[in-house]
């Protein structure tokens, strides 16, 4: 009998998890790994590179987990700067081109691994492509923006876009010394948390010198004769730029997956079961920013792009491709971020997506303090609770404030992942000193007054 063979398609996360995963329950005498990746990076933490081009991080390969080198020494054939131009599923075979000598070629394998990850969003409209205007989702675009900035005219920065990697690279340009305003059509930035959540995070922005515009449409990209970017066109203004970053999000990467017809959700990511394997296919897994996960609060699947996830996702398919079993059950949407010493973090649902899943719900929203507060360096912290009005089930919590603000929300993505309520959650047993949190953790204050309202309601 012949050995059997695992092709990965994407060198990144969920990619060379899966392929290490694998290799570690079967030797390379009883498994052959076939790897390729686009680019001339694998392993590298993606979240990292706004902190790389800020200056936090002052080297790029501090980003790197496991280089190419490595995973080859584990009996894994990694081919770099090799694109799979097709899947073909009843060949059971891929169609790779090697990017620098152009040469193509066919692999038949026995199981396949998709994890094609994502792609930035670009806008269509004038001048998108244009020197100048990059998008930040690999090491590569990380590169390409610290040189962009080294050769730009001015000092002046346009970021597109207030997600996540938008507020932090607006930070990121901050820290480099450029004048920055971040164009973002919502109401408010971080479009993850509710607006009036969002709001704290405005003010945190303007208070570090960022200038924010709500409520505006980019149309265009503005260029000199020398086709380098000159400023970004909104639809009631024009701002100045000698950079600009598009953070307006990303979608999944799966032209190939489409193509070859294996089956997508309504976000365009793939549809895994809950051992990652495509739906439909025995012998083709799905993991990372290319798959669809199902919310377990909501009980819908979306689309959440996180390493955390692309890691797990590797973990799970390297298993059962290497004769184990695993599962991946979902997830309830924990994220967390910052602005300089403002701690972001959220996890389930806001309120718009409660509402969109047919819930009715409770809010809450309350002041407290990050430690005792008689206790030196004591700073403010805002938490808001959603809670299903009949049953009193947790269904979200955003927090926003100074040190210690962002790591609480695991306290709430534990007890959604475990389906309390909020009355249950007020006699949780969390650790408490004057130097860590108020005898009531805010956290837990925001659960009593959750639980009231919820009585209140009947």
């Amino acid at each position: 009998m012949s050995m059997e063979r695992l092709v990965v398609i994407g060198g990144d996360a969920a990619g060379m998890s899966a392929a290490s995963q694998a290799r570690r329950l079967k030797g390379p005498g009883e498994l052959e790994i076939v790897a390729f990746e686009r680019g001339g990076f694998t392993s590298y933490s993606a979240c990292g590179i706004p902190y790389w081009v800020g200056g936090a991080v002052p080297d790029r390969d501090a980003l790197i987990a496991r280089t190419p080198e490595e995973h080859r020494a584990r009996g894994i054939g990694l081919r770099l700067r090799t694109e799979v131009t097709r899947i073909d599923v009843a060949g059971r075979r891929v169609h790779a081109r090697d990017l620098d000598s152009g040469a193509e070629s066919w692999t038949s394998y026995d199981k396949l691994v998709i994890a094609t990850g994502a792609r930035p969003i670009r806008p269509e409209m004038p001048g998108a492509d244009a020197a100048g205007v990059h998008g930040v989702q690999t090491l590569g675009d990380g590169q390409e923006l610290i040189d962009s900035l080294a050769r730009a005219r001015g000092r002046r920065a346009v970021v597109v876009g207030a997600g996540y990697i938008g507020v932090e690279m607006a930070e990121a340009l901050i820290d480099r010394g450029f004048e920055v305003t971040v164009v973002n059509r919502g109401s408010e930035p971080m479009a993850t948390l509710d607006p009036d959540m969002g709001r704290l995070v405005h003010r945190a922005m303007e208070g570090l010198g960022i200038t924010m515009v709500n409520d505006a449409e980019v149309t265009g990209v503005r260029t000199g004769d020398d086709g380098r970017v000159r400023a970004v066109v909104t639809d009631a203004a024009e701002y100045p730029a000698d950079v600009v970053v598009l953070g307006i999000g990303v979608r999944p990467e799966t032209s190939l997956a489409e193509a070859a017809g294996l089956p997508l959700g309504a976000h365009g990511g793939l549809l895994t079961d809950l051992g990652m394997r495509v739906r439909g296919h025995t012998d083709i897994w799905a993991g990372g920013d290319c798959v669809e996960v199902l919310d377990l609060v909501s009980g819908q699947e979306r689309h959440v792009p996180l390493g955390t996830h692309a890691n797990k996702h590797g973990q799970v398919i390297g298993t059962n491709a290497g004769g184990g079993y695993a599962t991946f059950p979902g997830v309830v949407g924990t994220a967390v971020s910052k602005v300089c010493d403002l701690e972001i973090a959220r996890t389930g649902l806001r309120e718009k997506d409660a509402h969109r899943a047919g819930l009715q719900y409770e809010t809450v929203t309350i002041e407290s303090t990050s430690r005792a507060g008689y206790y030196p360096g004591s700073s403010p912290m805002t938490v808001k609770m959603l809670a299903e009005r009949r049953t009193g089930r947790l269904l979200g919590v955003q927090i926003v404030g100074r040190e210690g603000a962002a790591k609480r929300v695991d306290i709430a993505a534990v007890a959604l992942t475990a389906g309390m309520t909020v009355e249950q959650m007020t006699a949780l047993d969390l650790g408490y000193a004057p130097p860590f949190s108020p005898v009531w953790d805010p956290v837990l204050v925001a659960a009593r007054k959750a639980a009231a309202k919820v009585r209140e309601a009947g």
